[in-house]
């Protein structure tokens, strides 16, 4: 599929179409023995001022917890797995070993411990059956990763589970396979674009290291969190330049609060309104200090290079064949960015930030750890030995 329109030319033509799926889990842990199968075919630039808030009411969740009670850890230490396929119990044994050389999941997951899961589950699946492989092969987190994810966290001692997105189209979670892991592992399915099962959407503040917004708005569902998980599809992007662990967070508002009228079906008042986007890199520092992520995981096993998704010009898939972990966000970035033949530290206006400020430069001023490789420790291979140069997005 090739197309002539941007993302959000792309996004106004979806139309505005949610669902919320939620499925209640009772903490079984499953041996599973196949894959659940989608049902789809095979710089010196000025900083931008603070803007004000959605002005909203909130109703409070009947229970809540202000904090995670698990403290987000800033260490610098990722894990390079190697990977070609997304088979269950490949991917349980890569997963496993990348986990243990990161010390383990007894520091991050406490007995009963409530998880949330935020996969990268961007774009519609209108045009799945063009598409000349799955959408979960190409420009969204596969569903196998995220089974494999949950088994070792209830092996850990986790307790409730949630999978969540702010869905663009309400057909994702069970055509790209979701709803069947939801169900073997006893998940359950949030859309963050709807506020149930509470009232209302709730205020997450951002406090130090702000960039834009002093709070933000998301579903109270994000307030039963103890652990919080990112994990990202491995891909460039035309105005943060890579999408990963940090970027995959922009999915968590809800597009109703944050588009300037109606008529985007995005979150369009993150973004800058020239080419060159300002605003959108200090948003994404903003959403992980309000949420911070505990474990980050990227999955570049299959993915594209030189877009988001389908809905840009110049996608091609690729197979890299790996898979990037770490406690701290922003290490697992700056090693996937590297493992795409980026530089993560590069300069504002400097490939593949041609067209953004560099987020990742970003965090790390505002205290979310480093993307400096020098200060960052890898384990399970060498960045040189793993390299797979990725196109830069246009």
């Amino acid at each position: 599929m090739k197309s002539g329109i941007d993302r959000r030319q792309f996004l106004k033509l979806m139309g505005t179409s949610f669902l919320s799926l939620l499925l209640n889990q009772c903490g079984i842990r499953p041996t599973p023995l196949v894959a659940p199968t989608p049902t789809i075919p095979v710089s010196p630039f000025p900083s931008p001022t603070a803007t004000a808030e959605p002005s909203l009411t909130p109703a409070p969740p009947s229970t809540s917890t202000p904090q995670p009670t698990v403290t987000p850890d800033f260490r610098a230490t990722a894990a390079i797995g190697r990977v070609k396929t997304y088979d269950l119990p490949q991917l349980r044994r890569e997963m496993q070993n990348m986990l243990d050389q990161l010390g383990g999941l007894a520091d991050v997951i406490r007995p009963g411990a409530r998880v949330v899961i935020k996969p990268n589950l961007t774009g519609n699946t209108w045009s799945d059956d063009k598409l000349p492989a799955p959408s979960t092969e190409m420009f969204v987190t596969h569903p196998a990763l995220v089974q494999v994810l949950i088994e070792l966290l209830l092996d850990a001692g986790a307790g409730k589970i949630s999978i969540v997105e702010g869905l663009g189209d309400e057909a994702i979670f069970k055509a790209w396979g979701y709803s069947e892991v939801a169900a073997f592992t006893n998940a359950s399915l949030v859309d963050l674009c709807k506020p149930a099962p509470y009232k209302d959407y709730v205020p997450f503040p951002v406090g130090a290291g702000r960039q834009i917004y002093d709070v933000l708005y998301m579903n109270a569902v994000m307030r039963e969190v103890d652990v919080f998980i990112s994990v990202a599809k491995m891909k460039c992007h035309s105005t943060t330049g890579v999408t990963l662990s940090l970027k995959n967070l922009v999915g968590l508002p809800p597009v109703s609060l944050y588009r300037d009228d109606e008529k985007h079906n995005h979150r369009s008042s993150f973004h800058e309104s020239t080419i060159y986007d300002t605003r959108l890199p200090r948003v994404v520092v903003d959403l992980n200090l309000a949420m911070p992520v505990h474990l980050a995981i990227v999955d570049g096993i299959r993915t594209v290079e030189g877009a988001a998704g389908v809905w840009d010009k110049g996608y091609n898939p690729v197979q890299p064949g790996l898979l990037v972990a770490s406690k701290n966000a922003l290490a697992a970035d700056a090693v996937s960015t590297a493992l795409m033949g980026f530089e993560p530290d590069a300069s504002a206006g400097a490939s593949p930030f041609g067209y953004a400020d560099n987020h990742l430069v970003l965090a790390r001023e505002a205290g979310l750890g480093t993307n400096r490789m020098n200060e960052i420790g890898i384990v399970g291979g060498e960045i040189a030995e793993a390299v797979f140069p990725f196109k830069a997005a246009r």
